[in-house]
């Protein structure tokens, strides 16, 4: 996702310090080229050999060491930098920044990039709730800086609060966000839905499905790292909300019509990539259903749900475009075809859940992207390069 960008990773004073080890490790697996400057009390905490051992490059700590190229090095490494992120972000950095002091190679760096900069917070609850951090954290806002919101819960010195770093594999997935991808979906809104719907039986029963909503969430976090506006309706998963996406959490069928239909008129594109159900029971028992004791088999009476797609298609308005998914055991691009006509869609994704990498709970799909006019079949790859493929046909269709 990272390859060919160079990310420069600051890491300050603070407990959360070795926590920058694994973020510096997942960035190289994802192929990043990755610098690492420490600041004086960061070593403290950790060694640069840790950072060497893992992204190979020298970890730079001092504004006056002479044992490298000949260059201005800050200048050098905020020139080279495609994105900057500071994890942990002490109080004290966070202050320096906001009121332009270069006192240190972090600072002075800092203070030279053009490039994105990303700060994820870590101290004290208290000190994170002080109003001066705070009103510097606004600051920092204004000026351009993304903040990755600390975490709640217990906190190194005693406290539960709020001040926890975010955990690493989310701060990665900011920086995917910001520098993985070209912006050319930028002005654009965007509504994915992603998951499964739960339709309750009685309190302790409901139907669903295997759906695990990876496809729909690769497609929402990659609109977003194309610069997109993304809203996410998720039915229930087990997944981190993508960095940048708005996620509205729903249940039912009818819950998901009501939040992506309200929202029709506000979009460009909608991508339903939820495995919505298509029958709910007729009604739902106040109380768990037991087992007859006559030994007698069980009818459940059930009833349609809403057809989302058919109403996005009837009601699409002109210039949006209206994308679907296809979930197949046989005749997968006949079926897909008349759902593409009968529910007025610009693009049906289809697949064939018999097909070895493709469907539920995989992190792989093999994607064939159907329109009026084409028909292009992808091979197996992972979710997050199928859904670039599909907006990449989203795009050029539009």
């Amino acid at each position: 996702m990272l390859k060919g960008k160079n990310i420069l990773l600051g890491v300050t004073g603070g407990i959360a310090a070795y926590k920058a080890a694994d973020i510096c490790s997942r960035l190289v697996k994802n192929h990043a080229n990755v610098d690492v400057i420490m600041t004086e009390n960061a070593l403290n905490f950790i060694t640069p050999n840790t950072f060497e051992g893992l992204c190979h490059n020298k970890v730079t700590t001092d504004t006056f060491d002479r044992n490298h190229p000949f260059e201005v090095e800050h200048i050098a490494l905020a020139d080279k930098a495609d994105c900057v992120i500071i994890a942990p972000a002490t109080a004290n950095i966070i202050g320096k920044l906001a009121n332009g002091i270069a006192d240190d190679m972090l600072s002075t760096t800092l203070l030279a990039c053009e490039c994105p900069k990303l700060i994820a917070p870590a101290m004290n609850t208290h000190m994170w709730n002080n109003p001066i951090v705070q009103d510097n954290i606004e600051k920092l806002k204004r000026y351009g800086f993304i903040i990755i919101d600390p975490e709640s819960g217990h906190l190194a010195c005693g406290y539960n609060g709020s001040g926890k770093l975010a955990k690493p594999e989310v701060i990665v997935d900011w920086i995917i966000n910001t520098c993985a991808h070209e912006k050319d979906m930028k002005g654009l809104k965007v509504v994915v839905s992603a998951g499964p719907t739960c339709e309750d039986l009685d309190p302790v029963r409901f139907l669903t499905n295997r759906s695990t909503g990876k496809m729909g969430y690769s497609i929402a976090s990659a609109a977003a790292s194309r610069g997109a506006d993304v809203t996410l309706v998720s039915g229930p998963v087990e997944l981190p909300a993508p960095a940048g996406v708005e996620v509205v959490n729903i249940r039912s069928a009818a819950d998901m019509f009501r939040e992506i239909t309200s929202r029709q008129d506000r979009t460009d594109i909608i991508i339903k990539a939820a495995a919505v159900a298509d029958y709910r029971p007729v009604t739902v028992a106040d109380n768990k259903i037991k087992k007859k004791d006559d030994g007698s088999d069980l009818s459940l009476p059930l009833e349609r749900t809403d057809d989302i797609l058919k109403f996005l298609g009837d009601h699409k308005k002109a210039g949006q475009f209206l994308c679907g998914f296809s979930m197949e055991t046989e005749n997968m691009v006949e079926n897909s075809r008349k759902k593409l006509e009968k529910k007025n869609l610009d693009l049906i994704a289809a697949n064939n859940v018999k097909v070895e990498g493709a469907g539920f709970r995989g992190d792989t799909n093999v994607l064939t992207l159907i329109s009026r006019n084409s028909e292009t079949e992808l091979p197996l790859m992972s979710k997050w390069d199928a859904a670039h493929r599909l907006l990449d046909e989203i795009m050029r269709l539009r």
